[in-house]
């Protein structure tokens, strides 16, 4: 349990809640119940094993705190969560209701154990060791087969070491799932080019292979889209983008959309992966306080290739 005040707020709160949620105690010295429900969420906190922490706010000496949450009575407590207030209630209610509660926002044990192994599986991966990191993305995903992040992270992993059977068979409960991942669909989008590439029994398929059938016909949308495969498993992007463009100008429904479909898997895959916490995006509290500061966007190369080609897209749509 930690007090609380506006010079460690920032610290406490917001950034500590990017990686654990943090419960806001805001009580009084004068307060009876807030007497009452103090040592219970102090004995909560120890129970749960640090699947949160407890903060406590003084809202008598920490009043514009107190006010940027909206606090009007006491006891309140608050729940934080990637930098932003995500439940809350009021009194001191009895122990069940408060495990209530906090079961309905909390990770699980086993939930924690899965993010904890994908954790290690990225610093295995960052040290050279592929295949220990894909054990333990593998376990992840038998402990919480709904951690979507190690899904990804796995068939990633499992694609990039040419595991393609165990990588389409880890994909397909994404695919299953309602509503459908973009990005899930983008590395199904890259395991059917890397199908149709090593599908040729006389070898591997060459972006030259195409050009004469193209020459002569500016609309042979198959061979197009097989030169665009081709050209995506040789990470030559921006070639492969540019020849799905010359089939959606020309027709942008053509079997089932597929050119549109394969260039968005492209942005999708050239994409950076976001933060999975930002601690410093600005966040609001319930009572439309900003609690935290704003964040700069930087435009890096790779930002601009896809924002040129998203705009490029967009007028071939259009």
């Amino acid at each position: 349990m930690i007090n609380v005040t506006i010079q460690n707020f920032d610290a406490e709160v917001i950034a500590a809640s990017a990686s654990t949620p943090i419960l806001i105690d805001f009580w009084a010295p004068w307060c009876g119940p807030c007497k009452v429900i103090g040592p219970l969420l102090e004995k909560l906190e120890v129970a749960y094993g640090g699947r949160f922490k407890l903060v406590k706010i003084d809202s008598d000496q920490e009043q514009q705190l107190a006010q940027a949450f909206g606090i009007r009575s006491i006891p309140t407590c608050i729940l934080m969560s990637g930098g932003k207030p995500v439940d809350g209630f009021m009194g001191a209610l009895p122990e069940s209701q408060i495990k209530e509660f906090l079961d309905k926002h909390l990770p699980s044990q086993d939930e924690l154990a899965a993010e904890e192994d994908a954790q290690d599986a990225q610093a295995l991966l960052a040290a050279g060791d592929p295949q220990a990191a894909l054990n333990k993305l593998h376990e992840a995903l038998s402990i919480n087969p709904g951690n979507d992040d190690a899904r990804y992270d796995y068939v990633k992993l499992l694609i990039e070491n040419n595991m393609l059977e165990d990588a389409q068979a880890a994909l397909a409960p994404a695919m299953a799932a309602i509503p459908r991942q973009i990005r899930f669909e983008a590395l199904q989008q890259f395991l059917d080019a890397i199908t149709f590439v090593t599908s040729d029994p006389r070898g591997t398929w060459e972006p030259e292979q195409f050009d004469a059938l193209i020459a002569n016909n500016k609309r042979d949308f198959d061979a197009r889209l097989a030169k665009a495969r081709v050209l995506m498993v040789a990470g030559q992007w921006t070639l492969a983008m540019d020849e799905l463009l010359e089939i959606i100008l020309r027709d942008k429904a053509w079997s089932d959309g597929v050119a549109r479909k394969t260039f968005v898997a492209i942005l999708e895959l050239l994409t950076p992966p976001k933060p999975r916490t930002d601690p410093q995006a600005g966040q609001k509290t319930a009572g439309g306080i900003e609690i935290a500061g704003k964040t700069t966007a930087t435009l890096d190369p790779q930002t601009q290739l896809i924002a040129t080609y998203r705009r490029k897209l967009s007028m071939a749509l259009n």
